[in-house]
């Protein structure tokens, strides 16, 4: 995969891109054009890293703006690194968390590792040239360490005052909820991390979300007083959709960017459905169309809205799918009841003795409701279709292959098997 790159090349390209477009929450660079930070590139081209802890086989619609940020920064001729934290997810990262991570073994780690290479290939290349993204897994350096000389070398940097002080922490503290020594270690893993990819890459730069600032600042604390390095650390900010709920959060749960986890079609329609006023913000975000165009489609109003949010659906699936997969999904989109479908999501139903199936059953086995009372209302309301017409009987059945629709843009086609 190549880029077209943009006239210039450099690290103030990059953060310039980053403010114009909104990815820009806070940076440890205290001056306001970002200008120590540009400088401290290197020959002007900057090396940048994100973690990603492999707590489930996909990542999210949550960690769209930190991987994007990867994605300009190489498009902007600079260099990226995926972190894949096969190490600190084996302790996990309690920034902002009600309760302890589940622990997992050595092999599902690998497993959700494995799904979470997946998706970078689409977004970035990878290889052994400047610009060249680079994947690395900080088990390679955490699993050896030497429990006692890491404390005496580097935990000696970190003091309980100090973390006592992050929001992070503090919020459980308040709430009376149990931290445990184990997650106190996770700040001063990542840290660590920071310090060994400037190290082993000359990685100048951390990014994440906002719940991450803390431990950011820690990693750049770390190679100041260990080996007098000048890092820096930037975070995205936090997302929410114009109606209050967190970005990514569907009643269906997490809106998954991994083809096998959610379809290029619903992951199409998520987009297809999002809020007038979010529009314009999630066009500059989540896609790479130039901005005056993105000026042009959010200035749209009432039903010509929707050629903006199907612009942003297929531009958001292109990126993640591919351009094949956000064509049928928009085609399908388009003309969800044409013979064969064109990209429609498919599932197969047993039928019940020589019956059907009942519909409030596959309005749950197919994702649409989350549960058979949400099924029922959904019916009661005249939102639930077959073939595009209303179903109003809670008692029906499906008897036949049809398409299963909740309202008018979520749809499934549903094959009956004996």
């Amino acid at each position: 995969m190549s880029f077209p790159m943009p006239s210039k090349s450099s690290a103030a390209e990059f953060l310039r891109i980053l403010r114009e477009r909104g990815f820009l929450h806070q940076c440890s660079d205290p001056a306001d054009d970002l200008s120590g930070l540009a400088g401290a590139a290197p020959g002007g081209l900057l090396t940048a890293y994100v973690g990603f802890d492999a707590t489930a086989a996909s990542l999210h619609v949550g960690h769209l703006l930190s991987i994007m940020a990867l994605r300009w920064l190489q498009r902007t001729g600079n260099r990226p690194i995926v972190l894949i934290g096969g190490g600190t997810t084996k302790i996990g990262d309690p920034s902002f968390r009600d309760t302890t991570r589940p622990m997992l073994d050595d092999a599902q780690i690998a497993a959700n590792a494995a799904g979470l290479r997946r998706v970078f290939g689409q977004y970035m290349t990878f290889g052994d040239g400047p610009a060249d993204a680079v994947m690395v897994d900080n088990a390679d350096w955490l699993d050896g360490l030497d429990y006692v000389p890491f404390l005496r070398d580097i935990g000696r940097h970190f003091t309980i005052n100090r973390m006592l002080s992050f929001e992070s922490v503090r919020q459980r503290m308040e709430r009376e909820q149990p931290l445990t020594f184990l997650e106190f270690n996770y700040m001063i893993l990542q840290a660590y991390d920071f310090l060994e990819l400037s190290r082993r890459h000359g990685c100048l730069l951390q990014m994440g979300g906002s719940d991450q600032w803390g431990n950011i600042v820690n990693g750049i604390e770390l190679a100041r007083r260990v080996e007098r390095r000048e890092l820096f650390g930037l975070t995205t900010p936090l997302l929410t959709t114009a109606s209050g709920t967190k970005m990514g959060k569907t009643a269906g749960g997490a809106v998954w960017l991994n083809a096998d986890a959610r379809s290029p079609f619903d992951f199409w329609q998520f987009w297809r459905n999002t809020e007038d006023a979010d529009v314009g913000r999630f066009l500059r975000l989540f896609t790479e169309l130039p901005l005056d165009e993105i000026a042009r489609l959010e200035q749209l109003q009432g039903a010509e809205i929707n050629e903006a949010k199907i612009v942003l659906a297929t531009e958001a699936t292109r990126l993640c799918h591919g351009a094949a997969e956000a064509e049928k999904a928009a085609a399908a989109a388009g003309s969800p009841f044409a013979p064969g479908g064109d990209g429609l999501p498919e599932i197969a139903l047993r039928r019940e003795g020589t019956g059907g199936v009942p519909l409030v059953d596959a309005l749950v086995a197919a994702g649409l409701c989350a549960s058979k009372g949400a099924a029922r209302r959904l019916i009661r309301e005249g939102g639930a279709r077959l073939d595009g017409e209303p179903v109003t009987d809670e008692a029906a059945a499906l008897t036949a292959i049809a398409v299963l629709s909740a309202g008018r843009k979520r749809h499934i086609r549903v094959i009956l098997t004996p």
